[in-house]
């Protein structure tokens, strides 16, 4: 079998008609469009961590400063909401908490209101990361949209988006990961 580009690994089509050889049942369209999800989805995740790691970060750091910013200002939430928020058991958030702290990406305080609750806050530095790795994927995805016109780009996204909420309807458990990838 022929490697798609620098992959080591067949290509679609190849795939495809290796699927369909052992399973006369599948369709090859449906085949075509998942394969090319998932492909694309790990090429891009590649993609977004060779730019983290550019900025002194990765990516599950990342993950933490952009949960962070999409609370809305302070910026802050509880290590329990983190963690439910990623997907990640409790003690794999503290380890990814900690590593942040000493990097000054967030700080990790008492509540004052209830000493039992602990808040991690975005600093200016984890702000600033969350930024600039903004600036670069936006040039990365700019770049990966070039060749689609403006209402490809619309059509393209509402598929997506019905796809993405098909799926949230009958996997509403499956947002986080099932397993902890740190």
């Amino acid at each position: 079998m022929a490697d798609a580009p620098g992959s080591g690994e067949p290509t679609l089509e190849e795939q495809i008609a290796a699927y369909q050889r052992e399973f006369q049942g599948l369709d090859p369209q449906v085949e075509q469009i998942v394969s090319a999800l998932g492909r694309l989805n790990r090429r891009m995740n590649v993609a977004y961590g060779r730019q983290t790691a550019t900025l002194g970060i990765s990516n599950a750091e990342w993950e933490v400063l952009k949960a962070l910013v999409l609370s809305g200002p302070p910026y802050q939430m509880g290590p329990g909401d983190l963690a439910k928020r990623l997907g990640l058991t409790p003690a794999a958030m503290t380890h990814r908490i900690d590593r942040m702290v000493t990097e000054g990406l967030v700080t990790r305080d008492r509540d004052e209101s209830n000493r039992v609750r602990v808040i991690v806050e975005l600093t200016a530095e984890g702000r600033e990361k969350w930024l600039d790795a903004m600036r670069l994927a936006s040039v990365f995805e700019e770049d990966l949209l070039q060749d689609l016109s403006q209402d490809e780009r619309g059509t393209l996204g509402a598929v997506l988006t019905r796809l993405l909420r098909r799926v949230e309807h009958a996997q509403p458990d499956a947002g986080g990961r099932l397993t902890d990838l740190d």
